[in-house]
């Protein structure tokens, strides 16, 4: 057997008296994808961190080709052919795609830039792997999946210091690609093994990996607990070894909606009691000044948002006291303040409620008393109710906001329920367990006579949960139509800024 391109031997690194990774050895053949899985915290980003240099291991070697590599040293993982694609893009959008691969590779005391070189390797290398770019372009110009190109082009291309990555880590390739854009990453990918490259595939779309990786590792608590053949395994096996327990997937039913509780002045949205409405789109479309409206964070453009047939002014007290609660997209910066107490997070945006603050003056009985509740039917671990949030893990933190949003205002009666659920992004980052327990609580929630507006780049988090999905591209959104009217490649266009034949789109 030849040896490997990449292996990692024992890795073992500690923040503190956490056991991020646990004696790691893992093995990466040329020509082969690896699939990386693992819950949040599970030591993925750790490991990554220290194939790319930037951790130092405790204990453990790396080796590329047989050679030692430096501990701590991005720039020697980068000389040794490492190049890592990260999900969100760092590439400067008011420089062109030429510029941007260029970055860092050329030193600061060289008297000129040999330009000319870096743009015949650029076009050498894209039309090597079939990853069609304007050197000239701007970034800021391009698609999503444009930009997703030239990242990989920045890792692949052969050109001052860099001498073109032999091993490339993909995180999350997939999270805010069309789908004609992710089947365009899979054909390049296939191109790359072909060549001899070696990849580490980093998604939490279990499908996906078993479409593409020929091994996946799974990783559990820092460790390696299971190392399987692709076509030995199956997607229910690799999420419970993920989770460390059969995860079940939540059941969606079909049901009558009741009666329209939320309209949207100058669109077709229109958000029935017991209904999810799912609206698709590439992040940057208007969907997040949408999901603000809805909060009122900001004014709508068509006219005052009305909310069980009143309309409401642009102010999120209104919004809140009229029955609308919202899972933010950012659950660190927006949905929680980190240094302040789990109960105390427990409040914010509920302190409007006479039974949690009352002349002013915070109860704190009566809203400790309501955040120990939350914990326990929310199954938010990781430390007591005076521990300060930014200890949480993503999942755990989604479940505290999500608790917070769901729980009925002023009692545990239905009548309580949110009127409207604005659900932005809920899942992002989270591991197939978190996801799994977040989509039943929001089907729960519909069932229990609430309005769901989901708001999501995931394609099958949107047919497993919608009952109707409309698409929103550059602001414009179509009409909401029942999700089996969808196929994939259609909703597909639709993001693309192609309407399926029949819809009419309307400013949102």
């Amino acid at each position: 057997m030849p040896a490997p391109l990449l292996r990692l031997d024992g890795i073992t690194k500690r923040f503190g008296s956490l056991l991020a990774n646990d004696a790691i050895t893992l093995e990466l053949n040329r020509g082969e994808v690896l699939g990386l899985l693992g819950e949040n915290g599970a030591g993925k980003s750790t490991l990554v961190s220290i194939l790319f240099g930037h951790y130092v291991a405790d204990a453990g070697t790396v080796e590329v080709d047989g050679q030692p590599l430096p501990p701590g040293q991005p720039r020697a993982a980068r000389e040794a052919g490492i190049g890592m694609v990260h999900q969100h893009f760092t590439l400067a959008a008011n420089l062109s795609v030429l510029d941007n691969v260029m970055l860092g590779a050329e030193p600061l005391w060289q008297p000129f830039s040999r330009r000319a070189e870096a743009r015949a390797a650029l076009v050498q290398t894209a039309a090597r792997f079939g990853l069609a770019v304007d050197p000239d372009a701007r970034v800021g110009d391009l698609s999503v999946g444009e930009r997703q190109r030239v990242e990989i082009l920045k890792a692949l291309l052969p050109f001052g210091r860099q001498r073109g990555a032999r091993v490339l880590i993909l995180d999350e390739p997939t999270a805010v690609l069309t789908p004609q854009e992710s089947e365009s990453l899979f054909a390049t990918l296939q191109q790359m093994v072909a060549s001899g490259l070696a990849i580490i595939f980093i998604s939490h779309k279990l499908h996906e990996v078993r479409r593409v990786a020929q091994r996946v590792a799974v990783l559990r608590g820092g460790a390696l607990v299971a190392l399987r053949d692709t076509a030995d395994t199956s997607a229910d096996e690799l999420a419970e070894l993920m989770v460390g327990r059969r995860v079940a997937p939540p059941v969606w039913r079909a049901h009558e909606p009741g009666d329209v509780v939320c309209r949207v002045p100058g669109t077709p949205l229109a958000l029935r009691a017991g209904e999810i409405v799912a609206i698709a789109g590439v992040a940057g479309n208007g969907q997040q000044a949408l999901a603000e409206a809805l909060c009122g964070v900001h004014a709508h453009a068509g006219g005052a948002i009305e909310v069980a047939g009143r309309p409401l002014p642009p102010s999120p007290r209104a919004f809140i006291a009229a029955g609308v609660a919202r899972v933010p997209e950012d659950r660190h910066a927006v949905g929680s303040v980190g240094e302040m107490a789990l109960w105390e997070n427990a409040l914010l945006e509920r302190q409007h409620e006479p039974a949690f603050v009352r002349w002013g003056l915070v109860r704190r009985g009566a809203v400790r008393a309501f955040a120990q509740r939350l914990v326990q039917r929310f199954d938010v671990r990781g430390g007591g109710l005076d521990a300060p949030v930014r200890a949480l893990s993503g999942g755990n933190l989604q479940k505290l906001i999500l608790g917070r949003a769901l729980l009925p205002r002023g009692g545990e009666g239905r009548d309580a329920a949110p009127v409207l659920i604005v659900a932005d992004q809920p899942t992002w980052g989270l591991d197939v367990g978190a996801v799994a327990e977040v989509h039943q609580r929001l089907l729960d929630a519909a069932a229990a006579g609430s309005a769901v507006l989901l708001i999501s780049e995931d394609l099958d988090e949107i047919f497993a949960l919608a009952d109707r999905v409309a698409v929103i591209h550059r602001g414009v959104l179509t009409p909401a139509r029942p999700k089996g009217d969808w196929t994939l490649a259609a909703i597909g266009l639709a993001m693309a800024g192609t309407a399926p034949e029949g819809t009419d789109a309307v400013a949102a």
